[in-house]
């Protein structure tokens, strides 16, 4: 199977728990702490039910190469939504940022769902898939305006 998007993704997925958690609180718009709040709640769950999947592909969340970690940190995410909070546009960047981000998410398990023939990991991507296109939606059409 395609062992390093794998892995990217787990990472990927724990990194972008993290941001979402800790942007809860700076977060303005009561619409878009909702959609953060329901964010976070999918992450919590996806990164819960990615572990099985991944093991029955060899893959443990806790040895994930060392630079697949360090590539998918958020260093770079944090700091522009740091900057966007400093200057007073932290929502419609983070809403934004994070749609982007989940783009990309949707990408890589569409990659991994074509590429590999594990039975869990593609009822995995099915699921999780599903469960990421509306929060997608939600953070595009967030509007800071109306928000």
């Amino acid at each position: 199977g395609p062992t390093q998007k794998m892995q990217t993704l787990a990472a990927r997925l724990i990194t972008l728990q993290s941001i979402a958690d800790k942007s809860q609180k700076t977060i303005k718009s009561g619409v878009l702490r909702s959609t953060n709040s329901s964010l976070a709640i999918f992450l919590t769950n996806a990164n819960h039910d990615i572990i099985d999947p991944l093991k029955n592909n060899g893959i443990t969340i806790e040895k994930i190469d060392k630079k697949i970690t360090t590539a998918e940190s958020g260093d770079e995410l944090t700091k522009r939504l740091e900057d966007a909070r400093l200057n007073a546009v932290f929502d419609r960047v983070y809403a934004r940022e994070m749609g982007y981000q989940l783009d990309t998410v949707e990408s890589l398990m569409k990659e991994i769902y074509a590429q590999s023939s594990s039975k869990s990991l593609k009822e995995f991507m099915k699921k999780t898939d599903d469960n990421l296109l509306p929060i997608i939606k939600q953070l595009n059409d967030f509007d800071d305006i109306n928000g």
